[in-house]
């Protein structure tokens, strides 16, 4: 996908679409992490000069937040949907179906852009790490706070460890992720999930 009509500099209207821009840069962080980003791999991927990222998105750490938001948006609402589903089991099956399709897109990096990005080494990456962290933390309570309601409401037995059962559908999920990355399939990771959801408890 080409960016057009870039503007040439900061001082003149802004000619091009911000989000199709933005969405260049969540590519390239998605694929080689923040770190592994360099600005020239940026500037290139979004079609401007780095006077006008600079005077649109900021900094690249500012560029990076944007696009993680932006990423956010297309990871997470899946699985909130799969938080519709009726039953504990089918929300964790869903979860991990969602997972399945997410990674294995067709014109999308595999992966995941939290895991890529999750090991800045700099000091100025410590802000993204732990960013990164809320972000994944903050997935894991929302599958614990729904689960713990399908235990009081009896679709989960009363001895289930909810917190555990978020640990555990969480770690497929990333586990899944590594897959991807390697290049396993849809119909594999599919399976991966169907096999790891066999330890599931029933009430």
């Amino acid at each position: 996908m080409k960016v057009k009509d870039v503007a040439k500099s900061v001082g003149r209207p802004r000619m091009f679409d911000e989000t199709l821009v933005l969405d260049q840069a969540m590519y390239v962080f998605w694929e080689k992490g923040y770190e592994g980003s360099s600005l020239i791999d940026l500037t290139k991927a979004m079609g401007i000069n780095r006077a006008t990222m600079y005077g649109v998105f900021g900094n690249k750490q500012l560029l990076f937040f944007k696009a993680l938001k932006r990423y956010i948006s297309l990871r997470v609402t899946p699985h909130k949907d799969a938080m519709k589903e009726p039953t504990a089991y089918k929300v964790a099956e869903r979860y991990l179906s969602q997972t399945a399709v997410f990674l294995t897109r067709p014109g999308y990096p595999h992966g995941c852009m939290t895991v890529q990005s999750a090991l800045p080494a700099t000091e100025e990456g410590s802000e993204i790490r732990e960013e990164l962290i809320r972000v994944r933390v903050g997935s894991q309570k929302a599958l614990q706070q729904r689960f713990a309601r399908a235990k009081r409401e009896g679709d989960l037995p009363r001895s289930a460890n909810v917190e555990s059962l978020a640990r555990f559908i969480t770690a497929i999920d990333q586990s899944m992720t590594i897959q991807g990355i390697n290049g396993a399939t849809r119909e594999e990771l599919l399976d991966l999930a169907q096999t790891s959801l066999r330890a599931w408890p029933t009430a």
